[in-house]
């Protein structure tokens, strides 16, 4: 059960990685409301706050709190499959130890546990596979999104360039606050997001 949750983990953490490199590169169309800043060369340039724009973004948060659903009710099936597996081994083994099976029901015995582990392994990577299907079509959706939306605002922003800033780690070591574009990138995505919901 361990490795079901250090690889569900790290789909997690590799989704949320993806998704914050999806939204980098989406950032970097995107717009300020001071005026755009020319650097050497003339390039406008701006950045967004990756850790903000996770934090802030309601389609991505709800996106992540339906995954950890979803992954806990993965976890708890395999758990129980894994106990009544467990269960009749142990069930098995007791009636053996007390000479209470034949030959033939105990290797019958055998066989059925057998048939439980191969079923459990392949619900687990079915599952596994599900989770990771969803995780790849929401980040496909996700680029769309916020392709459309960046598209739209750079329209009257006109940035060359939007990079990318985490506290966690980038290539920016230090960003001044007056050309970061994160809240205009996070209202306009939520704007967006209700919108649609309304629609629905």
């Amino acid at each position: 059960m361990k490795n079901v949750s250090t690889i569900l983990s790290l789909l997690a953490i590799a989704g949320v990685l993806s998704l914050g490199g999806i939204m980098v590169m989406q950032k970097n169309k995107t717009t300020v409301k001071e005026a755009p800043v020319a650097v050497s060369g003339g390039a406008m340039i701006a950045y967004v706050d990756i850790d903000t724009l996770e934090a802030n973004y309601e389609l991505l948060k709800k996106r992540g709190e339906d995954f950890k659903k979803k992954q806990a009710q993965m976890e708890a099936e395999l758990q129980r499959s894994y106990a009544q597996m467990q269960n009749d081994a142990y069930e098995m083994q007791k009636k053996a130890q007390s000479n209470s099976l034949t030959q033939a029901e105990y290797e019958a015995a055998n066989k059925k546990l057998m048939q439980m582990q191969q079923t459990l392994e392949s619900r687990k990577q079915s599952l596994t596979e599900q989770l990771v299907k969803e995780q790849e079509e929401f980040n496909g959706d996700l680029k769309k999104r916020l392709n459309a939306y960046l598209a739209e605002y750079n329209k009257t922003h006109k940035y060359d360039f939007i990079l990318s800033y985490s506290g966690s780690g980038s290539a920016i070591l230090y960003a001044g606050k007056a050309h970061n574009i994160t809240d205009d990138v996070v209202k306009g995505l939520n704007a967006a997001s209700k919108t649609e919901t309304e629609k629905k």
